[in-house]
């Protein structure tokens, strides 16, 4: 059973690579992306289980917080074209 979910998140991530790749705005890429990295977490969980190897929820758990903040990152990056806008004193965003 674990081995078609496996499978089935691949083919989902193959799907969203497509989108990925072709999204017309960045906006979609951003979010393809994003949805490529939460299967990589389901995956990498499912796999532990799969070998038997439970610790490697340790490892999704690191992963899916980087995938997030990463998000944030570059999500903030395209709406202000800057990483540090809004947190100076003085400085206004529009």
């Amino acid at each position: 059973m674990f081995a078609v979910t496996a499978a089935a998140l691949l083919v989902a991530m193959c799907l969203a690579m497509c989108r990925a790749l072709l999204g017309p705005t960045a906006y979609d890429r951003v979010l393809a992306l994003n949805n490529i990295g939460t299967k990589t977490v389901v995956l990498l969980a499912v796999l532990g289980f799969l070998n038997g190897r439970p610790h490697f929820l340790d490892l999704a758990i690191a992963y899916a917080l980087i995938n997030f903040i990463g998000t944030i990152a570059v999500l903030k990056y395209i709406e202000y074209g800057d990483l540090g806008a809004g947190s100076r004193p003085g400085r206004e965003t529009n």
